[in-house]
Formats: C-alpha cells, structure tokens, sequence
C-alpha cells in the first residue's frame, strides 16, 4: 500500500510517499525561509502562491525518485489543518483533486498528529500508550496518546507557543528569521550564571505553559542591558534554559500523574540541542526513555502526512468532494481513529 502526503500548511512544501512494506520510499522539502525573511516573519498570501508554483514539479520528483507511478498510488495524504488558511487550501485542493483523478481514497490529516507520529518513522519507536510534548511555532502540548487517533491533551500553551517565543526572543537580540536555531547557537557562547530567568507557571499545579511572560522578561533585560555581543549570549542562554527547565519540569509532572514512562518529543523545536539533553537526562532520572523524529522531520514535511495518511486509510478514513481546510483545529477533537 503507498499513500503520497502533500504538506503545505505554513511556509514548507513537502511531498514524500510512504509504503506500507518498504517504509518511506522517497522524499522532498522546499523552504520558503529566503521568500520569507526580509519581512521578518512568514507572510501568508507569499506562502500560498509559493506552495502553487512548488507542488506540482516536487510531486513529480519525489514519484520519479520512489520509482513507482500515479497509478501506483493506493491514496492521497494531505494536510487539512491547523494552519494558514491559505497555504492549506492550495494542499487541500491539490491532494482531493489528485485522488479524484486517480480514482483512489483522499485523507485529511492532522498537522499535529502528523507530528506527534513523526519518531514512528524510526527504526526505535515506542508502544502505545505513551506522552508526546508537541512543540512547534504555533502550538505547545503535553498529550496522553492511548492509540493513533485517541488523544487526551494534558496541558498546552495559554498564550504563545514555544517556538513563537524563541523566534520573537531571536529577533529582540537581532538575529536572522528564523530564530530558533539561531538562539540555540547563540545560547551555547552564553554564561548560564548571569541572568535568571523566571520558569513561567510552573509554581501552581497542572501542566499549562505559558510564554508570553518569559519572551517580555527577555525584552525588558535586552533593554536595561549592554548591547554587546556577550550579554546578548548570556540573555539566550538564560532564555533557553528557562524554557527547558519548563518543560522538564512539566513533563516530569506529566510522568508522575500519568505512569507512563515514554515520551515522544517532536515538532520545530524538538530539534533544540539543549532540550533533546534536557530530556534525555530526565528520562534517564525516571527509568523512562524518550523518542525524537530525526532532524529534517522535526519541521514541517511530507513524510509525516504520509504515514499518519497510511494509518487513517488502514481504518477506512476518506474524504468526500466536498473537501475543506480548517486553520483551528484542536487535536483532541479530530474524531477517533
């Protein structure tokens, strides 16, 4: 069985193919960060236009380099929501309009579940069921995962996301869009000991987050500091340690409430350096393990609307002509798979 995933719902086309016995079969990216950075952030309508001119070339590239052909294809994956509206809409037609023509099932998946089943495409994957903290640029969760399709979300961001916080904290201390890599980077040439930094709610119970405060903390010490290239380290230093002290905190909590002692950590910033080590150390503490999708699927891509689309057809999912794409969509009201 080969299902193709089409993903287009921010600023990242992706196409892959996945086959049921052969794993993911082949692959393809293009990023819109150069479109995007001299305005500073991702500026919609550009998004949608790029998605368009980019589909159709990386779909067939991507079927070229599976060695396998349309009509090979037993159905079409792609990203329904949440997301920019009209990024989405241009996969959404796309992938209906494509099933259509070939006659096979279409299936609207989850942006967030897709990456929450991310580390699925590794070989070392945990079993069901298990946590997963979601961290990306627009949403942050901590979710109970019983099975694919069944979420209970334990906690999530009350005002902006991690990844939101680490790209607006980039660009207080002047570095380029986008800013999570570069705040890591930055962090690194940082002394931990200069700043502290507050852990936003982790002094009450439950398993919210919150940003929103910790990204004003970083302004108000980028402003009553020296403009120099060692406090703008120490200031991502303190900023990055605050938000993985956070989140090892809230998963340690997630750990204790829950029993369950896998974690699955994917999403944008899964791909921060300090918080893979943060949470590997927890997870040694707690007798657990934790899993990480490998780094190019830790952003937006194909891969993981293909796989999460191979599960929803194995259930029989399919979409009707009457297709639509939804920018809120929360996860744990997707409907059970």
């Amino acid at each position: 069985m080969q299902v193709l995933g089409i993903e287009t719902s921010c600023d990242e086309t992706g196409i892959a193919i996945y086959d049921s016995e052969k794993g993911l079969l082949a692959h393809n990216l293009y990023s819109q960060i150069d479109l995007h950075k001299e305005y500073g952030g991702v500026v919609p309508e550009l998004a949608s236009r790029d998605h368009v001119r980019r589909l159709l070339p990386l779909i067939k590239k991507t079927v070229s380099e599976a060695n396998t052909k349309l009509k090979s294809l037993d159905a079409i994956a792609y990203t329904a929501g949440p997301g920019l509206m009209g990024a989405l809409l241009v996969g959404t037609a796309m992938g209906r309009s494509l099933a259509y023509s070939l006659s096979i099932p279409a299936i609207a998946v989850h942006h967030m579940e897709a990456h929450l089943l991310a580390p699925m495409l590794e070989d070392d994957v945990p079993e069901y069921p298990f946590l997963a903290l979601l961290v990306s640029g627009g949403h942050t969760q901590l979710v109970h995962v019983s099975k694919p399709g069944d979420y209970n979300i334990l906690g999530e961001s009350v005002d902006d996301a991690a990844g939101e916080a680490f790209d607006k904290t980039a660009k207080l201390l002047g570095l380029p869009y986008p800013g999570g890599s570069a705040i890591s980077v930055l962090a690194d040439q940082g002394d931990s000991q200069r700043f502290q930094f507050p852990r936003p709610m982790t002094d009450r119970p439950g398993l919210d987050f919150s940003f929103s405060g910790l990204k004003t903390f970083a302004l108000n010490t980028v402003n009553s500091e020296p403009s120099d290239e060692q406090t703008h380290a120490d200031i991502a230093r303190a900023f990055v340690d605050a938000v993985v002290d956070t989140f090892i905190i809230k998963c340690r909590r997630a750990i204790k409430d829950t029993g369950l002692k896998e974690l699955v950590v994917a999403g944008g910033v899964s791909a921060n350096k300090q918080l893979r080590h943060g949470l590997h150390d927890l997870m040694n503490e707690v007798n657990g393990k934790v899993y990480f999708p490998r780094a190019e699927f830790c952003t937006d891509n194909g891969a993981m609307i293909a796989y999460a689309g191979y599960l929803r057809l194995k259930t029989g999912q399919t979409e009707s002509l009457n297709f639509q794409a939804k920018p809120r969509w929360p996860l744990d009201e997707m409907g059970k798979a």
